[in-house]
């Protein structure tokens, strides 16, 4: 199943974020309009997901019947950030690496 932001200009963000509890987890975005996002997390699960800067995962622990809000963190928190691949490290000119290295 697939979810997509609306197009309103907003710019989707990849996040990650692992249920280190021993309890099953409800994680869901509420709080960006015409979009859904809810999944169930079993303890030492991990998640990665799209969404906009301004969304809020809302964290939801303990049974069905009677979870509990446990934490709301903004999705620009749980942000992957990229590292730089190996490969632009030997962009680098022979001049320039010799003064790195000495």
């Amino acid at each position: 199943m697939s979810y997509q932001l609306s197009s309103q200009g907003n710019s989707k963000i990849l996040c990650y974020y692992a249920n280190i509890t021993n309890q099953i987890q409800v994680v869901r975005i509420g709080n960006i309009p015409n979009w859904c996002f809810e999944r169930v997390m079993f303890p030492g699960q991990r998640l990665m997901f799209e969404a906009a800067v301004e969304a809020v995962l809302e964290i939801h622990t303990g049974a069905v019947a009677s979870a509990i809000l446990s934490d709301k963190i903004p999705c620009y928190v749980l942000r992957v950030i990229e590292e730089v691949s190996y490969e632009f490290d030997r962009v680098i000119s022979e001049e320039k690496y010799a003064v790195l290295t000495r």
